[in-house]
């Protein structure tokens, strides 16, 4: 028996139990098979305590600290500021700019711009400083960025290989409190990368080595309205 056959076998047997549904299956518009979705209960938590909006937020700030991310406050006229000191303090050169990230965000600041190129090797993105990238949301309570390849966020490896990745995250719209809340809102036939603070591994001798298997350094920055912040 093949390890293959010996997977299946043991899905088989977990979903030996669970009714077949009498829909007729038919996708809904995020593309989940409805069938599947009615005829396995989903009794779990779905959100743990409740929070208000600021509370979420602050939550979502503390959870990002915790993974050693770095977080910083702004409104939308303070944002293009913002990523012109962050790129400054890191000494950056030069940024990866997705196609569609907004043009006043880099707005403030001199630093060479490279376009997100399907051509680019990975040696030529290591060569990159940065990079900022919009997201599709943020997880509060896991402290969690999920991009989807949108065009304000460009492709997976332009964050992965830049040792520098700041992240915008508009507030209160981008921001939801738990991972099955998440999922109600992503596409599950996008690209989805879902990013805990700066990539890390403890592989070796349990010491912790940071930018193994992405970016070194991950600056996240909460954008809220005008004098929301």
């Amino acid at each position: 028996m093949s390890s293959r056959d010996l997977i299946l076998g043991r899905v088989r047997r977990a979903l030996a139990d669970v009714r077949r549904d009498d829909t007729p299956p038919a996708p809904d518009e995020a593309g989940r098979d409805v069938q599947y979705e009615q005829a396995v209960p989903r009794t779990y938590l779905r959100e743990h305590g409740e929070r208000d909006v600021a509370e979420t937020v602050d939550l979502l700030a503390e959870n990002l600290a915790d993974y050693r991310a770095i977080v910083h406050r702004t409104d939308t006229a303070g944002l293009p500021g913002v990523i012109a000191e962050l790129l400054a303090a890191h000494g950056s050169s030069s940024v990866l700019v997705p196609p569609a990230l907004p043009e006043e965000w880099l707005s403030a600041t001199e630093v060479t711009r490279v376009a997100d190129r399907a051509e680019s090797t990975p040696y030529e993105l290591d060569e990159v400083d940065s990079v900022v990238t919009a997201c599709a949301l943020a997880i509060a309570e896991t402290g969690t960025i999920v991009l989807d390849g949108s065009p304000d966020q460009g492709r997976r490896r332009i964050t992965l290989v830049p040792d520098h990745h700041i992240c915008v995250v508009r507030v209160p719209d981008q921001v939801v409190p738990s991972v099955p809340l998440a999922l109600e809102r992503l596409d599950p036939t996008r690209p989805l990368t879902w990013i805990s603070g700066p990539s890390a591994t403890s592989d070796i001798e349990l010491d912790r080595v940071e930018g193994v298997h992405g970016p070194r350094t991950l600056e996240v920055v909460l954008v809220g309205g005008s004098g929301d912040a």
